[in-house]
């Protein structure tokens, strides 16, 4: 069993090392130094089901490559990127449109226009620039993909004959979302929706997203539509069904890793994780968030039967 950091003393240690190791971003020059490649690797997952999952699979893929890890879990990306930035993590599974934007956003301002877009080719271009004055690559996408996504009840879909969000636009229903309440000015929730689709989107109900709370409010028909993830694999029980993005408004979020380049930007560790791009689809890491939020089974667990299964680490 390999180690597994918690929270508490880790922000404390991560927040001081943060501070005092490192170069900033202001005094880094181009980067020149070949890739590094330490065979002991510190893999940080941002403490929710899906981060722990990738993590416990990109840790089972570099030991099988013959590196010696461990993982520790850091919630707050305030934290653990600029831990990554120095060295005291080497490696996270990250979000390519979503980094993409916190780094722009750390740059350039809040106020900066968006970096990730839903043409995932511009998204990584973008992502990599701002990456790599920071000591960060950012290695191949997978694909799989964690976006924003909209559900509605199973019977309301037939009913409608509605299959995509495009469907529901031309049906002119009005739909009250449940969703959390910030969604009332991002441009990818129900502004997006009424500008791109032309849904009548006429109240948001701040339920969260993809809660239980929110669910149970559309699978009772207090509300049409929920925000939830493309990787929810709660939807079946609730007898709630995904409509299409057929025009492409949510952002290109697929699955990436980043290294610090001094210490992992190897080819042996993009080899090792480039293992998964291929296989780990988004309906398979529903599959295994399911596993672990409703059927109770370990991450680690998991993560390893998915990777035998697949042939990627040998049978335990």
């Amino acid at each position: 069993m390999r180690p597994w950091t918690t929270v508490p003393a880790l922000l404390v240690l991560l927040a001081a090392a943060a501070c005092s190791t490192g170069p900033s971003l202001e005094n880094q020059g181009e980067v020149t130094a070949p890739p590094g490649d330490s065979k002991h690797l510190t893999i940080g997952s941002a403490g929710f089901t899906e981060s722990d999952l990738l993590a416990r699979m990109y840790a089972l893929l570099l030991d099988r490559a013959g590196y010696s890890t461990k993982i520790i879990s850091v919630t707050n990306r305030e934290i653990y990127e600029p831990a990554l930035e120095s060295g005291q993590i080497d490696v996270v599974p990250e979000y390519a449109a979503t980094f993409a934007d916190w780094l722009n956003a750390k740059k350039n301002g809040i106020d900066a226009a968006p970096a990730g877009s839903p043409d995932l080719a511009a998204t990584m271009k973008a992502l990599r620039a701002l990456a790599a004055p920071r000591g960060l690559t950012v290695l191949d996408p997978g694909r799989a993909v964690d976006q924003n996504a909209f559900a509605v009840a199973a019977p309301y879909a037939a009913e409608h004959h509605l299959r995509t969000l495009s469907d529901l636009g031309r049906s002119g229903l009005p739909v009250r979302l449940a969703a959390g309440d910030e969604c009332v000015r991002r441009p990818y929730c129900a502004p997006g929706l009424k500008k791109t689709y032309g849904i009548r989107v006429t109240a948001v109900d701040p339920k969260g997203v993809g809660t239980t709370q929110a669910k149970q409010a559309v699978q009772k028909g207090q509300d049409q539509m929920v925000l939830t993830t493309t990787t929810d694999a709660t939807l079946d029980s609730f007898g709630l069904v995904l409509l299409a993005d057929d025009k492409h408004l949510q952002n290109a979020d697929y699955l990436v890793p980043v290294v610090n380049r001094s210490r992992a930007g190897s080819a042996g560790v993009r080899n090792a994780l480039g293992r998964l791009d291929t296989v780990l689809t988004t309906a398979d890491l529903a599959r295994l968030n399911e596993q672990v939020d409703s059927w109770r089974r370990l991450p680690e667990d998991v993560a390893r039967t998915y990777l035998e299964s697949k042939n990627l680490v040998p049978r335990g």
